[in-house]
């Protein structure tokens, strides 16, 4: 993450710097694929129908503007661009904001990226993406009998073969890539056949993301949401009702297990597994770990396409709104005492049952939007996916014991995939 400066604190002369990553929506929920599992689609309700959602030009410029100054000189920029798909935008906004970037950053190096459902990436994306050194998150679920299944067009038309020439062009292109894949409760019986079939693809980084929603009760139906947002778990003794393609929490947890052994064999230094990355990086006390295994969030934010500012890509609310970056430093809203109170509730509403956990530092309770089950005392805010976590950071914490220790004392890893569970214990 960038450390941001923000604007001068009134009556001191001293400038503030943060930590802050902004995830900028120029399309807004936009989206040419129509997944039925995306949270992201539906925030077409927080807006009025205008004919085409995008990002106009003064909001791009004050985009660049203010993240170039909300980053210290010591820093890289980072332009994180998403959707909704972006790519929806076309290639002339995005050389636009290349251009736009040289021209403020005055020589100053700069980081893009994009996520991207990689319909849209034809010969021309994928060279332009290569030339402005881009890296590209592509989402892709597996095989496509794995990735169709959720991942199509409004009129029911697949997209994994367009998926999969977009991989093909980055590939040759030299794009810098990684695959971002949803499991859902479907795929998730599915570990070792949807990660040999990302690593014959020739996939080296690889980021497993849960798919977790739940219906919306009448708060959130009353605003046009067919998904529930944030908020209260259900009664003591009452289920949550999530929704029919949500992962299942033991069946995430034996996803990721059954992912990290097949890794463990074969893979390790070979193939870039990010859910096992975040882990070693908690374990050895470093910095990296994504937010949603981090104490404290509250650093990563999300942009609108007319600019309003959001606390998280997963808040995207009205009552969660930060600000405008026309109107507002970045750091100024990542500092602001609403924003530090919405990180810091990531630790200080964690239930007793977490506190009291083995694995809480690797874990830290997970996202908070995915909070909304109680533990079987009754205390409300423990995590859907619990079960799922504590089966996996159990099952993988021997193993990046060994890993740590080789790692500090600069000795190769390739031993530890001929190592059986036994003498991964005998060591750890």
């Amino acid at each position: 993450m960038a450390r941001v400066k923000a604007t001068t604190s009134a009556g001191t002369g001293a400038a503030r710097t943060a930590q802050f990553h902004l995830l900028a929506k120029p399309s807004g929920p936009a989206c040419n694929l129509d997944c039925d599992y995306c949270f992201y689609l539906e925030k077409e309700a927080l807006y009025e129908r205008p004919a085409k959602r995008r990002m106009a030009p003064e909001v791009l410029d004050a985009y660049v503007r203010n993240v170039l100054a909300s980053t210290p000189p010591e820093a890289t920029p980072l332009f994180a661009w998403q959707g909704g798909e972006p790519t929806l935008q076309g290639l002339p906004f995005f050389r636009e904001a290349v251009r736009l970037q040289k021209l403020y950053a005055a020589g100053r190096p700069v980081t893009n990226t994009l996520q991207t459902n990689g319909v849209l990436i034809d010969e021309d994306w994928a060279r332009f993406l290569a030339e402005e050194r881009f890296l590209v998150g592509l989402s892709l679920d597996g095989p496509g009998e794995v990735h169709d299944r959720y991942r199509r067009y409004r009129s029911g038309a697949p997209s994994h073969h367009l998926v999969m020439a977009a991989l093909e062009r980055l590939q040759r292109h030299g794009v810098d890539y990684n695959v971002l894949t949803c499991v859902d409760r479907h795929s998730a019986r599915q570990p070792q056949a949807i990660y040999d079939f990302l690593k014959a693809a020739g996939v080296e980084f690889i980021q497993f993301t849960p798919v977790v929603e739940r219906v919306a009760g009448r708060d959130y139906a009353a605003q046009g949401f067919d998904l529930a947002g944030p908020g209260a778990s259900p009664a003591h003794g009452k289920s949550p009702q999530v929704a029919p393609f949500a992962v299942l929490p033991e069946a995430w947890g034996d996803f990721l297990v059954g992912v990290f052994n097949r890794w463990r064999k074969a893979d390790i230094g070979r193939v870039f597994v990010m859910n096992i990355e975040w882990a070693l990086a908690s374990y050895m006390g470093q910095p990296g770990a994504v937010c949603l295994h981090q104490k404290q969030c509250g650093h990563a934010l999300a942009s609108e396409y007319n600019g309003d500012v959001y606390s998280c890509d997963h808040y995207v609310y009205p009552d969660y709104r930060l600000g405008n970056l026309a109107e507002d430093s970045i750091a100024d809203m990542v500092l602001s005492p609403r924003q530090q109170a919405f990180g810091e509730a990531k630790w200080r509403d964690l239930p007793g049952k977490c506190r009291s956990c083995a694995q809480l530092t690797l874990c830290w309770g997970g996202c908070p939007k995915h909070r909304f089950t109680r533990t079987r005392d009754g205390e409300a805010g423990l995590n859907y996916l619990c079960r799922g976590y504590e089966r996996y950071f159990r099952h993988i914490t021997p193993w990046l014991s060994v890993i740590a220790q080789r790692v500090m004392a600069g000795q190769p890893l390739e031993p530890v995939m001929a190592m059986s569970p036994a003498q991964v214990r005998a060591q750890a």
